[in-house]
């Protein structure tokens, strides 16, 4: 069965309090490359089926309205996960 991935951000213009806190952890790991960490959500939904079109449309329904808020978050991308070469459901 395939799976569709949707990932959530915070909107660029937002503070995220829990990235900066995972990158003052980096910080006091030494891990001094890494400047900055925004923290989002991955949304892995199986689908039944083949996905055409019109299931992606009705992802991006899902993502926009029940995934997302939109007054603070963006859907950032959706793609379909391919299944590991062998492996069948």
């Amino acid at each position: 069965m395939p799976t569709i991935v949707v990932e959530v951000m915070p909107k660029a213009e937002l503070l995220d309090p829990q990235g900066k806190a995972v990158a003052g952890a980096l910080g006091r790991l030494g891990k001094t490359r890494f400047t900055s960490v925004r923290l989002g959500k991955r949304f892995e939904i199986t689908v039944d089926g083949h996905v055409d079109d019109a299931v992606l449309a009705e992802v991006q329904e899902l993502a926009d309205s029940v995934l997302s808020n939109s007054v603070i978050e963006d859907v950032v991308g959706i793609h379909v996960l391919e299944a590991p070469a062998g492996e069948t459901h």
